[in-house]
């Protein structure tokens, strides 16, 4: 059977993956392979140098971050372009990789859903994930707020997903995954 967890920013998705790991399961991490095949994969470069422009990767062959975080945020149909290129590099990975768990922040925008059997929401309260953003990222509320209200809407995210972990700090996370965990087992 396959999973995919995701959560809004601040939710504790990693975390919740280190656990599950904790339990013997490997989870394959979208944005950390997304980030590696554009820094190596030199048909995803090369695409993405002819999509944005010479300035994609610097002299020394790295990422050009500032470059692409300009031409995404410019505009929507930018950011689709991208996601056009990069998303289906990633779940060829993923289908390579030979895992049964994935993280996607993005799980349900970029139609990784559509390679999982199952789908686990982590969830924490907006403030509490308001506080970790900020202390994480060191940047301000306002900038955080700005980040969670380009995300899909917790409640959404809830309705979509077949499991919900509350990462709120006191309620108990690894009782929760064992369960999820234990149900996954039981349908495969």
């Amino acid at each position: 059977m396959k999973v995919g967890i995701t959560g809004g920013i601040g939710s504790g998705k990693s975390y919740v993956c280190k656990r599950l790991q904790a339990h013997g399961i490997q989870v394959f991490d979208c944005d950390a392979v997304a980030k590696q095949l554009m820094r190596t994969e030199p048909t995803l470069r090369q695409q993405l140098t002819e999509l944005i422009g010479p300035d994609t990767y610097t002299a020394e062959g790295n990422l050009n971050k500032a470059e692409v975080a300009r031409f995404l945020l410019s505009s929507p149909s930018n950011a689709e372009a991208i996601d056009a290129i990069v998303h289906p590099a990633v779940f060829e990975a993923f289908k390579k990789s030979g895992l049964n768990w994935m993280e996607s922040a993005i799980l349900f925008e970029s139609g990784a859903y559509r390679l999982v059997d199952k789908v686990v929401a982590v969830v924490a309260p907006k403030e509490i994930r308001i506080k970790r953003v900020m202390d994480r990222d060191n940047i301000s509320r306002e900038k955080t707020l700005e980040w969670m209200n380009r995300q899909m809407d917790q409640q959404e995210v809830i309705s979509k997903a077949d499991f919900v972990v509350m990462n709120d700090g006191e309620t108990d996370l690894d009782n929760q995954i064992i369960k999820i965990i234990e149900q996954c087992n039981k349908q495969f």
